[in-house]
């Protein structure tokens, strides 16, 4: 004999099944739902655990995977940099060759070498042209023809300190001036004239190897030679440098 319990449960059932038939064979005719607001964002799930190591790559080529192209030309030359700090001394090298015998040194201090001294006079009556030089050409003294009568200048073998002077007889005005080497010293002027008479002057001058010394007229008559007169010119050393 069944439960009363079973029984009402199976007429419950018997009830419900037509229902349940007619549910599914009837059409929906609700409208549809607004969708729902959006859930928040999960958060960030936790680490994997670590992989396995992968296999190795290819070999690198140059870099962005192309092979290493050609050498470029060398481009122009920059500028000079600037000069670095100076370095540290050098080791002093072997002593090289004994070199070639120099020179022959100047005269020394003793011997006739070391002697300049010249005196000349006018060997002619001739007056001297305007602007030119006077030219001594009767050679009283010339020690090593350190005078030349050719030129009129001295050339100085001894370097030193010098004294040149001269003495002229003339019957008109006269002006001479003494130069070294083109560059006037002094200039020994009479303006006198129609008169007979004896003038002189004299200067001290430093001398340097090869330096010349010579007498020039300006522009007035005079130094004349004999028989009407005699000028002299006389040069010598009073020290060697």
């Amino acid at each position: 004999m069944l439960h009363p319990h079973f029984l009402v449960m199976g007429a419950l059932l018997l009830l419900a099944i037509p229902l349940l038939v007619a549910m599914d064979t009837c059409p929906a005719t609700g409208m549809p739902g607004i969708p729902g607001i959006p859930g928040l964002p999960g958060k960030d799930g936790r680490d994997g655990e670590k992989g396995q190591k992968g296999e190795p790559g290819a070999p690198w080529s140059g870099g962005h995977g192309y092979e290493k192209g050609k050498k470029g030309e060398s481009g122009l030359m920059g500028f000079h940099g600037k000069r670095g700090q100076s370095g540290d001394p050098g080791v002093s090298g072997t002593p090289g060759l004994t070199g070639p015998p120099g020179e022959p040194g100047e005269p020394g201090a003793v011997g006739v070498l070391q002697q300049a001294a010249f005196s000349v006079a006018r060997g002619t009556n001739d007056y001297p042209d305007k602007g030119s030089v006077i030219r001594f050409t009767k050679v009283v003294t010339n020690i090593n023809n350190d005078y030349d009568t050719q030129t009129g200048h001295f050339r100085c073998r001894v370097p030193g300190m010098y004294y040149f002077v001269f003495h002229a007889s003339l019957d008109d005005r006269l002006c001479v001036l003494l130069k070294v080497d083109n560059t006037l010293l002094t200039s020994f002027c009479d303006h006198r004239r129609n008169r007979r008479q004896v003038t002189s002057g004299g200067l001290a001058v430093s001398l340097s190897r090869d330096q010349e010394v010579w007498l020039e007229t300006k522009d007035y008559r005079g130094m004349r030679g004999k028989p009407n007169g005699f000028s002299i010119f006389s040069g010598f050393l009073l020290h060697p440098q």
